[in-house]
């Protein structure tokens, strides 16, 4: 038990202090960078901050309910998508160095909470850990699909990268949902929703 502890540790601080890599190209690669008015650049960067952040969140939210996880199919179902939220890191820290900014000071808060709403999850059984996995990527598509509609049009670098982010996520609540994921009750999706609220509007900022 101890070392599993420690792995789980050393992946925390691998998430918030080691550069993420990326298995697959990222989805910009082929893309030419376009001049950005400054307004429009710092706009950009807010939204991919934003979008960092919350793959650190989601690394805490799979890492805390593989923990706690019942069964070897909804286990591997979280490792799976934390596997390629790893990648979602990659590509969008990549992208917030191109535009000239850094990540969120506020990560390490939101991973400590994320790692306790996860583990918190996964206590509750199988069925609400995945329908807790379900929902959080049904909101995360649709927030990504906000962010298409906000990015410059100039920028199709950030909008490869975000397009490709949704595909995946969307995904990953269609796997969650085929393994049996339970539907939140409402006050529940409220809940997420004013969270998910609150450290959009920090992480845009800083």
């Amino acid at each position: 038990m101890l070392d599993k502890w420690i792995v789980e540790f050393d992946k925390g601080l691998r998430t918030l202090f080691a550069p993420a890599q990326s298995l697959r190209p990222h989805p910009d690669a082929e893309l030419e960078e376009t001049e950005l008015e400054a307004q429009e650049k710092q706009h950009a960067l807010g939204l991919m901050r934003v979008n960092h952040c919350g793959e650190v969140c989601a690394q805490a939210l799979y890492q805390g309910q593989a923990l706690t996880a019942r069964t070897p199919q909804a286990r591997d179902a979280l490792r799976l998508a934390a596997q390629e939220e790893v990648e979602h890191l990659a590509w969008t820290e990549r992208r917030i160095r191109e535009l000239g900014g850094r990540p969120s000071l506020f990560n390490p808060l939101w991973y400590t909470g994320s790692l306790a709403i996860g583990v918190a999850a996964g206590v509750l059984g199988d069925k609400w850990n995945l329908g807790f996995l379900e929902e959080t990527e049904q909101q995360v598509g649709a927030h990504l699909d906000s962010h298409l509609a906000l990015l410059p049009e100039g920028d199709a670098k950030s909008r490869a990268i975000v397009t490709q982010m949704r595909d995946d996520e969307l995904k990953h609540a269609d796997m969650a949902h085929e393994l049996g994921a339970a539907t939140l009750p409402a006050p529940v999706k409220s809940a997420m929703k004013l969270s998910a609220k609150l450290m959009t509007g920090a992480s845009y900022r800083c």
